[in-house]
Parts: structure tokens; sequence; C-alpha cells
């Protein structure tokens, strides 16, 4: 069975349309945010942080000072490198493991990585879906989902890949301008697909 990247842009609805999938689907699904969040409690990840970002990376509590980090990486490119290249090595060498060692199984893999296309994890995809949405949709949802004025969420959304480029270099587009059944009808089609 194929293995299945899903990306998109934030705030697109990519969780949402994994959600369906799961309804869906058999299959194995990799979530990269929650691969981040655990190398979070990596010793040699905290340390590697700690010493690009400083003692304040972390709270007391130990978790990781994500407002700190991310007021930090979209003020400082050099910053932002630095943390890619201690996570985004670590994350594709374990979903490229993961899926690799699926590849004989009937069921479907799902990876879930938002920075699909910026990692070059495409290349180990047999198909791409983008979620994608309308910029004013996508903005607005942004500024709800995060508390953001909309200088910011705009800032955050130049940050990533352009959502255009994305939807160029994916094997299916899926378009999450309407409301969840439409998005869970879109995840049928495809299952249906990938099953056949």
């Amino acid at each position: 069975m194929p293995v299945i990247g899903i990306t998109g842009g934030i705030a697109t609805g990519k969780s949402a349309f994994v959600d369906c999938l799961k309804q869906l689907a058999r299959g194995t699904f990799f979530d990269a945010d929650r691969a981040t969040h655990d190398l979070h409690n990596n010793p040699e990840v905290r340390q590697l942080i700690a010493h690009h970002f400083g003692a304040a990376a972390y709270l007391p509590s130990g978790d990781l000072n994500r407002e700190l980090i991310r007021t930090i990486v979209f003020s400082d490119a050099e910053k932002k490198r630095a943390l890619e290249q201690i996570l985004h090595p670590r994350i594709r060498s374990q979903w490229s493991r993961e899926a690799e060692s699926r590849r004989g199984s009937k069921d479907l893999f799902f990876a879930d990585i938002p920075l699909l296309y910026e990692t070059g994890g495409e290349t180990l995809c047999d198909r791409v879906v983008v979620v994608a949405c309308s910029a004013d949709l996508q903005l607005q949802r942004l500024m709800e989902r995060m508390s953001l004025s909309q200088p910011e969420a705009r800032k955050l959304i130049a940050s990533q890949m352009p959502l255009e480029k994305k939807m160029r270099r994916a094997d299916h587009v899926v378009w999450n301008n309407g409301p969840r059944e439409e998005l869970c009808g879109q995840a049928e089609l495809l299952v249906a697909l990938w099953e056949s």
C-alpha cells in the first residue's frame, strides 16, 4: 500500500482532514507535530535548544517555552534555521523508518507533515495531499486559533512555503472552505481511490 504524505498551510484544516481519514481508512498515521513535541523531551534535543535559545527556552515546569521560541524564530532567520536543523532530520528519520517498515503492509501509511515540501519529504511518498482553503479563510482561522493580530497572522503565513506552490506540486488537493461533511466526503473519495 502507498505512503501518503499530507500537508498544507497553517490553519487550512489539515488536522481536520486527518481526523476524517482516521474514521475512514485502515492504516497507520504518523503525526510530525506529535513527534516534534516528543522530541522536546529528548535530552540531546533539549541541550541543543537551550544552547541556541538560552535557558529561558524551557519553562520551570520543564516544558518548552513555545511562545518565546515562536517569537524568536519569526524575528531571527538564523535561529529559525538552527531550530530546523535540530528537529527536521530527526523527524524525517523517524517517519521514513516507520514508512519503510510498513511498505509490505496491506494498510495505508499516512504521514501528517506540515513542512513536507520544505524538508524534501515528498520524495519518500507515493502520493501527496495538500489541504488548502482561501487566503481570507486561512487568515481568519489562524487569527482565531492563535489569538493573533492580522499583521502577526500574515507574517506567520508568509513564513511558510506559499500554499499555491504546494498545490501545484500535489498529487491531490483537498479544498477546505466548506463544512466538515464536505471535507470528509473528499477524504472518502481519496481513500476509495487509494484502496482500489
